[in-house]
């Protein structure tokens, strides 16, 4: 890390950060979630790859977001304003262009503040494409996750009593959110995770009912436990708005289906929105795995490379020689970021989705539209989340900064499939039609896809 950078990003203890999309268990990060189950040796074992050359997770400059915004800070070139309702999350949203609209709110015990978490006072959490900040009321700190385009998840926090402070300090975790967030969960990145708990009446989740990982592919049924939810969605049941008794009574999905508005719940008014929109819930649900399998084929392309030219020195070949089995790693990471970018597996929606805020709409204005304007963005909701299942994070400064072996591995196999040359069972969701559009769409909005299905088409011929 640069001196620059050592000095904007003060140290402190590690915190774990686990909810921001639902990161996961303890407490700081973002969803809704808990952690117990990641053994000590797995942690360690996982954290030492992280912290070893190529990727030096902790050491290496970043250049997400929010570090960003912390260099503004500093420089003075951006100045927080601290209120006395909200701290500064307002001025926080605002600096990182993240819509309030996209606010969702989970009330189980899973993250850093437990003791301010209830169903009666909500973490809100509030994210756009690249970062995720949660907010407790009353609460001594923002948190924060932001996507660096080579390292992934970093995680921060802000203190919400710097009022004081002409410049409040960011403060970046140094290693204790990876308990949680660099996992299998998280596909062994530091990444994002979403989780649906069984919350008794306190928030605190029910753990001998278990725990679900949940995302695009998960069912209906089992989404959003110990969250709220707003938005209807006819005839499909989901866990958020609910409690539970016991460890044995069925869980009541009835009494928390199709609500537009929470003041049964808690006094909306003391939140930025009255909102728990389910369409920014589905969004959060695919975006985070979307992330992870981005950071994830980055991490394995980086390494492979370094491990084959650790081995090409000392068995003296050509410094640039790629062995087959780092060629194998590198393709396989690529496979998985291209189901991911299809939405393969998807749940098959059952019924008509519809958000109950600003937020649909909000997401669809920003997108990146072709000659005929349509996007990836816009949504569908009767059968899937979006009209045309590639993923928006295809445009992501994340995608962009892949390194050029597995980037080029990913748009061959996106050109094939989208072209009909890849007509595996796997893509078997993706009609004709739907390819052909998704095709046109990147033509016209992703100028490196223009000139690489090009060179591909010249080298088929």
């Amino acid at each position: 890390m640069s001196r620059r950078h050592s000095e904007i990003f003060k140290k402190k203890p590690a915190t774990c950060m686990q909810q921001v999309p639902c990161f996961s268990m303890s407490v700081a990060c973002v969803v809704a979630i808990l952690t117990a189950f990641t053994t000590t040796s797995e942690v360690l074992g996982q954290n030492l790859i992280f912290e070893r050359a190529p990727i030096n997770y902790h050491e290496t400059e970043v250049f997400d977001p929010v570090s960003k915004l912390a260099a503004k800070v500093v420089s003075g070139e951006i100045k927080l304003q601290h209120e006395a309702d909200f701290g500064y999350l307002k001025s926080l949203l605002k600096a990182l262009d993240i819509p309030v609209s996209s606010q969702t709110l989970v009330f189980s015990k899973t993250s850093l503040q437990l003791h301010r978490i209830s169903p009666r006072n909500p973490r809100s959490l509030y994210f756009n494409d690249d970062v995720y900040v949660g907010y407790c009321q009353n609460g001594d700190e923002l948190e924060l996750a932001a996507t660096d385009p080579t390292q992934g998840a970093i995680f921060y926090t802000l203190s919400q009593q710097q009022q004081q402070q002409e410049k409040p300090s960011f403060i970046r975790d140094r290693g204790n959110c990876l308990t949680c967030h660099a996992t299998g969960r998280t596909q062994n990145v530091p990444g994002y995770l979403m989780r649906s708990v069984f919350p008794d009446r306190s928030g605190q989740p029910r753990y001998g009912r278990g725990t679900m990982l949940t995302d695009s592919t998960s069912s209906f049924k089992e989404r959003w436990g110990g969250w709220y939810v707003t938005g209807t969605h006819g005839d499909m049941r989901h866990m958020g708005n609910s409690i539970c008794s016991d460890d044995t009574t069925p869980f009541d999905r009835e009494t928390g289906a199709n609500c537009n508005t929470l003041n049964q719940f808690i006094r909306t008014e003391r939140f930025l929105s009255a909102h728990s929109d389910i369409v920014a819930l589905m969004v959060l649900q695919h975006q985070s795995q979307m992330h992870n399998a981005i950071a994830s084929a980055n991490y394995e392309t980086r390494q492979a490379i370094y491990q084959a030219e650790q081995m090409n020195e000392l068995l003296e070949r050509a410094a640039d020689h790629l062995s087959e089995t780092a060629e194998r790693r590198i393709n396989s990471a690529a496979d998985r970021v291209v189901k991911h970018l299809l939405m393969c597996d998807e749940f098959t929606l059952t019924d008509q989705v519809t958000g109950s805020s600003e937020f649909t709409k909000e997401f669809e204005a920003v997108g990146k539209q072709d000659s005929r304007g349509r996007s990836l963005r816009e949504f569908d909701l009767q059968t899937r989340v979006f009209r045309y299942p590639c993923s928006y994070l295809i445009h992501s400064d994340a995608f962009d900064g892949l390194p050029d072996l597995v980037r080029t591995k990913i748009l061959e196999k996106l050109v094939n499939v989208l072209t009909l040359r890849d007509t595996g069972q796997e893509y078997q969701h993706l009609s004709p039609d739907m390819r052909r559009d998704i095709l046109e769409i990147l033509r016209d909005t992703k100028p490196e896809f223009r000139k690489f299905e090009k060179s591909i088409s010249i080298t088929n011929r």
